[in-house]
């Protein structure tokens, strides 16, 4: 299952397909009682797509018999045991691909010639992501944050492995060095390329970056001047040979501090921006800012979500179920901000007090 969503991933995701491009969503539980009945929900769901597949005369037969094939495989590729809040499921002719979210969806199937992206979207903004590199002089190990855990990447030629090393202790005293691995001519450019090759990564998928290492490590990124440089340096060796939660215990409490104070300063621009008449709130409000391209700064509540109709002129409530309901309008609130280029932030329940769970600084 994939959990990662890249710019570029999400650039390939929107392209349009040959019709149907299904995309199937089901919320999902990580534990008891509720996920005791997701592998009923999920089959349910992909049987309903199966089932419009049928229904719809414009699919012939030998679409729908390879779409069909391709919901079969992903259904088998789903492992509930591991599952998040949230589960996406694209079929197309000749492709499938699954999706795990840490932020719950809508029940619905949707046939269209692009997949539902707006969901991933709103989830990867919502686990606030970051990448942590994690240096020693023989390997260099990527990281990807997101949430409350950080799984290895295998991107941008990371991992990076140096084999066989040549450590010559004896050379560095000769020319009045101390012995260090870290200032091996060879260790240099080992550690020197992993810089470029992290500056070649963030400049495709930018993101915030902690650096792990021992000291003397860190100290040798600093002297190049490169991407890491910039970084939170964290000095704990030994977490690029490591697991992925003793890198989230070195790193977690970092993350959470910064996350703590991101949110302290979204709510004090907000109240800036009541005083000089730049501030949106609520769903219908926010809503038409954000398809005008208006919201530069936009504050969720983690868990706020309101089912809407929409009557032209305006977002009315209504009901779950309803026909021509928007169940997930917070989500596509967040990618059209996105879309539009503002900074999506989500804040703990509660945070943006009287205003009732979504607002945004304008433009203007």
């Amino acid at each position: 299952m994939e959990h990662a969503l890249s710019p570029a991933t999400l650039s390939e995701l929107r392209r349009p397909r040959p019709y149907p491009a299904v995309s199937v969503l089901t919320p999902t539980h990580r534990r008891e009682p509720g996920n005791t009945q997701d592998r009923v929900r999920l089959r349910n769901a992909v049987t309903e797509a199966k089932k419009q597949l049928e229904n719809d005369p414009s699919v012939t037969r030998e679409r729908r018999v390879d779409v069909a094939r391709q919901l079969d495989r992903a259904l088998s590729e789903v492992d509930l045991t591991h599952t998040e809040d949230g589960l996406v499921i694209f079929a197309a002719p000749g492709e499938h691909q699954v999706w795990s979210l840490a932020r719950s969806v809508p029940e619905r199937v949707v046939l269209s010639d692009t997949f539902l992206t707006r969901n991933l979207v709103s989830a990867q903004a919502a686990e606030r992501p970051f990448w942590v590199l994690s240096v020693s002089a023989d390997r260099v190990t990527l990281w990807n944050g997101g949430g409350d855990r950080v799984v290895e990447a295998h991107t941008g030629g990371f991992p990076m492995v140096r084999s066989p090393m040549h450590f010559d202790a004896e050379r560095m005293e000769r020319v009045g060095n101390p012995p260090s691995t870290f200032r091996d001519e060879g260790t240099r450019h080992f550690l020197r390329d992993a810089d470029t090759a992290l500056a070649r990564l963030l400049r495709q998928d930018p993101r915030p970056l902690y650096v792990t290492g021992q000291p003397a490590a860190l100290s040798l990124l600093d002297e190049f001047g490169g991407v890491a440089r910039g970084a939170v340096h964290v000095p704990h060796g030994g977490l690029a040979h490591g697991s992925a939660d003793a890198v989230w215990q070195a790193v977690g409490p970092l993350h959470d501090a910064q996350t703590r104070h991101d949110a302290a300063a979204v709510t004090r621009e907000l109240e800036s921006a009541r005083g000089h008449r730049t501030f949106a709130a609520g769903v219908d409000e926010v809503w038409r800012n954000a398809c005008e391209g208006r919201v530069r700064l936009l504050a969720v509540e983690e868990n706020y979500r309101v089912t809407v109709r929409d009557d032209g002129a305006h977002l009315t409530p209504a009901a779950s179920g309803d026909l021509d309901a928007r169940e997930d309008i917070v989500d596509e609130i967040v990618e059209q901000c996105l879309d539009k280029g503002a900074d999506v932030r989500f804040l703990p329940d509660g945070a943006l007090g009287d205003v009732d769970g979504i607002a945004g600084v304008l433009r203007y």
